[in-house]
């Protein structure tokens, strides 16, 4: 029975493989631009996104792939395209596809059922950590931007007390430091003062810099700035050093929790480490009884 059913997850996936060359030439060319070998594309995203369309899952899940696109936007950027997110959409259930297959070949290997059920198991939660996996992702950034937030405040402050403008100091405040990842606040801010030095506007660039940012201490940010900037001097310092000292209290909140979920991830590893000394502890005075 396991076996029968290993064959028919495999003859499956390689109906999808062939029928998935049917999907128009803006999907392929689309799937070249995601990240991911060759393997992944041909076998998952490309298979699985000709069934969704096929069944109308698409369709279905409107809403969701909705909200998975504007979480994919804000992570990946504005190239990022609808046909993209359903790629991503397709691509996390041929990952649980791909569980359920190996699962059943394992239990057909060794007749155990329990594997197969485990490897059913995995194929429904494997998807749904993929498809929640952009929610995190956004999460994580809004924090690490809340986290970077204040350290710009406070050296934007320093800079205009000294004399300096708005523009030479917003860019000297995104100097990013030899051998140091891009920070997405400092990239967001990067790219709207690349705006304003290609002849935009500087109301319209921080706008577009609080939109991409889509965070609400950072509207406050751009919306102190527009107030302020025009008029300059000790109005605009007073009021970020005021904004500067609320993000300050914010940030040491979200170093809190961060410290709480990092002691609370610990606390799996230590049961685990307790119940295996408690296994080498007592194994000798079982094995002793049993004697």
């Amino acid at each position: 029975m396991v076996m029968i059913w290993a064959c028919l997850l495999t003859a499956g996936w390689g109906v999808f493989a062939l029928m998935a060359r049917r999907l128009p030439a803006s999907s392929r060319e689309a799937v070249r631009r995601l990240d991911g070998g060759e393997a992944q594309r041909q076998l998952l995203m490309l298979p699985f996104r000709y069934v969704l369309g096929v069944t109308g899952m698409y369709d279905k899940l409107q809403l969701q792939l909705g909200e998975l696109h504007g979480k994919l936007l804000i992570v990946k950027g504005s190239a990022w395209t609808l046909e993209s997110t359903r790629l991503h959409a397709a691509s996390a259930a041929g990952v649980g596809y791909a569980a359920a297959c190996i699962g059943a070949w394992i239990g057909a290997a060794g007749d155990e059922l329990a594997i197969c059920l485990l490897g059913l198991l995995l194929g429904v939660l494997l998807p749904v950590i993929k498809w929640r996996e952009p929610a995190r992702l956004v999460g994580r950034r809004k924090q690490d931007m809340l986290i970077a937030l204040p350290d710009v405040l406070s050296k934007l402050t320093l800079l205009l007390a000294a004399g300096e403008t708005m523009q030479r100091a917003l860019t000297r405040c995104i100097v990013r430091e030899p051998g140091k990842p891009v920070h997405p606040l400092h990239d967001e801010l990067a790219k709207a003062c690349e705006a304003v030095r290609n002849g935009e506007s500087f109301a319209a660039a921080m706008e577009s810099f609080s939109r991409r940012c889509a965070l609400q201490e950072v509207s406050l940010f751009t919306t102190t700035l527009l107030l302020n900037y025009r008029r300059g001097g000790d109005k605009l310092v007073l009021s970020l050093k005021e904004l500067t000292y609320s993000l300050w209290e914010r940030r040491k909140a979200i170093a809190r929790s961060r410290g709480e979920e990092a002691s609370s991830k610990l606390v799996f590893p230590l049961v685990g480490i307790f119940v295996v000394l408690m296994i080498l502890v007592a194994s000798p005075a079982v094995l002793l009884m049993g004697w």
